[in-house]
Parts: structure tokens; C-alpha cells; sequence
């Protein structure tokens, strides 16, 4: 009988130990995993800003680059030295270039590339496709074709010339109104459709170039140039006025879409989970559509079209950094930026003293490049 007691009271005591045993390895694996996961937060993080300070760099020797180089080639040094003293005289031909067309040009550059590359994080996140282009939601179609309107018929329907800064308005009118129709198709039952936003944005595109043709057909020559180059894009003749009246269009954009990202990281797991997450999608949808809207029509009123940066440059971030919006969208916006910058340099430098249009040397640069990301997309070897 004591044989019996001391068995049934060591088993228990057995089974204890071995529960005791068992929640110590479980221990052991949790604090193993959260030190793993430690430790790649850290090596993610080290990555990322690796990363934003290379896109900074690059971002910022091609903005020196593009005022130091051009017709008459400025030295770096004297460069720095005046934009470091600005009031310094003003009237010496280095300081005059550098202050009346160089930076201007060069501002309105680094500010376009990074709106389009937000626009295209948003457009991307917005319809969960790392494909996706701003122009889906016809708002370059719709700025391209006012533009055409007033440069083939502006004169002809008013007997004085019209202001220089008719154009750039009437785009940016354009822009919206396409915004706003193509919002409307969309919404259905307090919804908003982004499947019928797309399918209703590329039959607005089609009409809008079939009209642009129609006006291409019955322009004259220099209003033939005139529209080659607003299709095509070109930061020629952009002074400080017409910067500031675009750049509040342009940087809001940017400042608002960190209020995208955590929406967008939760709409990649559908729209339903992200409900469940307290999401409101809705808003989102709405708040992101205005967003493209205001940045892409405000760019195309600026320069005119400028392709590919929207897509290529979200995607290949994409690819370097991960689906992370947050950061996603500083790493896109430094990226455009400097690569309209650099896009722009050389297309006044390559066939000096002419000059490219933009559009030209971007769809040259972006066409392969989209078309690598579709084909690996395609092959599964895609982020």
C-alpha cells in the first residue's frame, strides 16, 4: 500500500515536471522568435536607409547636375556658391542663369517626378495592382485634350490672345472634369467601383485621343509643335510664377499620402478584411482618387504628359524595399524625382541646342522596363 502511495504521488508530480519541461522549450521558441524577428526589423531597417540615403544622393547630384550642365556649363562649385547667396549679383550672367532658368526648371522637375511617383503608389495601392498607371483614371486624357482645345481653337473663339496661364488652367480643368466623371460612373449604392472606374477610364481615353487627333488633324503648324509638346511633355520656358501657382497641387499630394499608407497595407488583403480592420474604405477610395487627381492634373498643367514614371518607378521600389507603403512612398517620391531630373537633363543636353520633349526619352526608358516587370510578373518570379 505505501508501494501504491509513493507511485501515485510521483506521477503526478512526473507529469508535472514534464508540463514545466515543455512550457520552458515553448518559452525558449517564443523568445527565440521575437529576438529572430528582432533582429530583421533592425536588418530592415538598416536596409531602408541605406536605400532612402542612395535615392538621396542620386536625387541630389542630379539636381546640381542639372543646373551646373546646359548650353553654357556652369562649375559646381560656383554653382553651390550661388545658390548659397542668392541676392549676391543677381545680374552676373552665371547667377542670372542659374536664378531665371536653371533652378526653376530644376525645382519643377524634382517636384513633377515625385507627385507622378506618388500618384502611381496610390494608383497601384488603390486598385491592388503593382501595374497599375495613373492615367487609368483618364486625368492626363482629359488635361491633354483641353490643352489641344485652346492651342488649336483659343484664337478662334476669342479675338484677343489669350494669357499664358489660360493653358495650364484649361488642363488642369480638363483633368478634373475627367476626374469627376469617372468618379461618377463608379459609384454605385454609396460605392465606390474601382473595376468600373477602370473599364469607364480607358473608354474616356480612347475618346480623348480620338478628339486630340481630330484636333491634331486641323491644327496648323506651329499649333501642331505646340501640342507635340504638351503630349509629350517638356519643362522649356517654366518660370517661378508658374511654379508657384502648381506647386501647392504638387506637394499635397505628397504630404497627404502618408495618410494612405496603413489603408493601402490592410486593402491588400481585400476590401472586406480591411473593414475588419477598422479601415474606412470608402474615404480611402475617395480621398486617393482626389489625391491622383489633383497631383497628376497639376503636373500635366505644369509640363504636359509625362509617361511611365507613375508605374515604372512605384514597381521597381517595390521590388527593392517591399509592399510597405509607408515606406514605399518616400522611396518612390525621392526616385521620380530624381529620375525626371536626370530625364530632363538630358533631353536638353542630348541635341543641343534643341531639345526633346520629355515624354520621348521616359517612354524610351520605361517602355522596356514595364515590359521586363510585366514578363517576370507573368513568370511568378514578381514581387
Amino acid at each position: 500500500m505505501d508501494m501504491d502511495a509513493r507511485t501515485s504521488t510521483s506521477a503526478p508530480a512526473g507529469s508535472l515536471a514534464q508540463r514545466l519541461s515543455t512550457s520552458g522549450d515553448q518559452a525558449t521558441r517564443v523568445a527565440s522568435g521575437i529576438a529572430t524577428l528582432g533582429r530583421l526589423e533592425a536588418e530592415r531597417r538598416r536596409r531602408l536607409r541605406l536605400v532612402f540615403a542612395t535615392l538621396g544622393a542620386l536625387v541630389l547630384a542630379a539636381g546640381v547636375l542639372s543646373i551646373a550642365v546646359g548650353a553654357h556649363t556652369i562649375p559646381v562649385g560656383r554653382v553651390v556658391e550661388i545658390l548659397l547667396s542668392p541676392g549676391a549679383a543677381p545680374l552676373e550672367r552665371d547667377a542670372a542663369i542659374v536664378q531665371a532658368i536653371r533652378l526653376p526648371r530644376t525645382v519643377a522637375t524634382l517636384l513633377v517626378g515625385a507627385t507622378l511617383a506618388v500618384a502611381g503608389v496610390l494608383m497601384q495601392g488603390l486598385f491592388r495592382n503593382p501595374l497599375a498607371d495613373p492615367g487609368l483614371l483618364g486625368v492626363s486624357s482629359g488635361a491633354a485634350l483641353a490643352a489641344a482645345v485652346v492651342i488649336v481653337l483659343g484664337d478662334r473663339l476669342f479675338a484677343t490672345a489669350l494669357p499664358a496661364e489660360v493653358l495650364p488652367l484649361a488642363a488642369f480643368a480638363g483633368a478634373g472634369a475627367a476626374t469627376l466623371l469617372l468618379a461618377g460612373a463608379g459609384r454605385r449604392g454609396g460605392r465606390t467601383d474601382i473595376a468600373v472606374i477602370l473599364l469607364a477610364g480607358l473608354a474616356f481615353a480612347a475618346l480623348a485621343n480620338a478628339a486630340l487627333g481630330l484636333l491634331i488633324f486641323v491644327a496648323d503648324d506651329g499649333q501642331l509643335r505646340d501640342i507635340t509638346f504638351w503630349t509629350l511633355g517638356s519643362f522649356g520656358g517654366i518660370g517661378w510664377r508658374r511654379i508657384l501657382a502648381a506647386a501647392p497641387f504638387l506637394v499635397a499630394p505628397i504630404l497627404l499620402a502618408p495618410w494612405f499608407a496603413r489603408g493601402f497595407d490592410a486593402l491588400a488583403f481585400g476590401e472586406a478584411e480591411a473593414r475588419h480592420m477598422g479601415v474606412p474604405v470608402e474615404r480611402l477610395k475617395r480621398g486617393a482618387i482626389a489625391a491622383i487627381a489633383v497631383g497628376v492634373g497639376a503636373a500635366v498643367a505644369l509640363c504636359g504628359v509625362v509617361g511611365f514614371v507613375g508605374v515604372v518607378v512605384p514597381h521597381a521600389m517595390r521590388l527593392v524595399i517591399g509592399p510597405s507603403h509607408r515606406a514605399l512612398l518616400i522611396a518612390s517620391a525621392l526616385a521620380g524625382a530624381g529620375l525626371t531630373t536626370a530625364a530632363d537633363l538630358a533631353a536638353r543636353t542630348l541635341v543641343a541646342p534643341a531639345e526633346l520633349p520629355i515624354g520621348i526619352l521616359t517612354a524610351i526608358v520605361g517602355a522596356p522596363v514595364f515590359l521586363h516587370l510585366v514578363l517576370r510578373r507573368r513568370s511568378g518570379t514578381g514581387a
